[in-house]
Formats: structure tokens, sequence, C-alpha cells
């Protein structure tokens, strides 16, 4: 075989909010703050987070609020969407810790997942060169 898959244990939060959620921040008015989901995933980039993306929804409720959906013209801002987090659970826990601010009153669920790492047959992933070492000793 060319190839050897090299599993390991991560985990991915969610969290559900409405695109119209404002980051808090006591500087600014409300209509100059970010949206949530944005200052989440960019809080997640500098906090080393493996992925951070976010998803709206077309129809869909949270929370045990009403049944909402996006209209044919105009985006429903109140309409539920969520940002999901990938990375170790220990880097996640630490990311709704640090910024438990910004995600109280939020929906958040963990899952388990596993993460698979393709690397040259024979070799674990985690020990073969990183490709820009590779390169230079070409």
């Amino acid at each position: 075989m060319s190839h050897k898959v090299t599993p390991s244990e991560i985990g991915m939060i969610r969290i559900y909010m409405k695109p119209s959620d404002k980051a808090t921040d006591g500087s600014r008015s409300f209509w100059t703050r970010k949206p949530l989901y944005r200052q989440l995933v960019m809080q997640a980039k500098r906090d080393g987070i493996m992925n951070a993306v976010a998803h709206h929804t077309h129809y869909g409720f949270s929370n045990h609020g009403p049944v909402m959906e996006d209209g044919a013209e105009l985006s429903n801002p109140h309409l539920t969407m969520c940002v999901e987090l990938i990375g170790q659970r220990h880097e996640l826990e630490r990311f709704c810790e640090v910024h438990g601010d910004l995600l109280g009153g939020k929906v958040i669920v963990y899952k388990h997942l596993e993460h698979r790492s393709i690397g040259p047959g024979g070799v674990r992933h985690q020990d073969a060169a990183p490709a820009e070492l590779t390169a230079k000793a070409r």
C-alpha cells in the first residue's frame, strides 16, 4: 500500500445562535459591533483551533424557539445558524471557558470524532517529515 491511515481522537463543538447576534464589546454601539459568528471564528483562529466554520441554515429552530425559515428574497436574521469548531477536546473546553462571555445562553453541543491522517505507506503520519523539510532535502 502506498499510504497509511492513522486515526486520532478529536472533537467538535457546535454553537447555535442567530445571525443577528452581536459580539459583546462595551466600546462600540450595537450597530457597529461584529456579528457573533464572525467573532467566534476569528477567536478560534487566534486560539489555534484546527477548524472553525459558520453554517447558515434554511429552516429550523433552536433553544425551544419557534420554527423559522429563510425568505425567498430576504434572509431571516433570527433563523438559527451554527459555528462549528473542530480540535482537541481540551482546546475546545478551554475555548468555551475563555470566551464564556460570548457564549452565554447559547446551545453548545460536543461530539467525539475520529480524525484520519494520511501519510506515506509504512510511515505513521505524525512520524513523516513535513513537506517543506522534504522539499529542502531534494
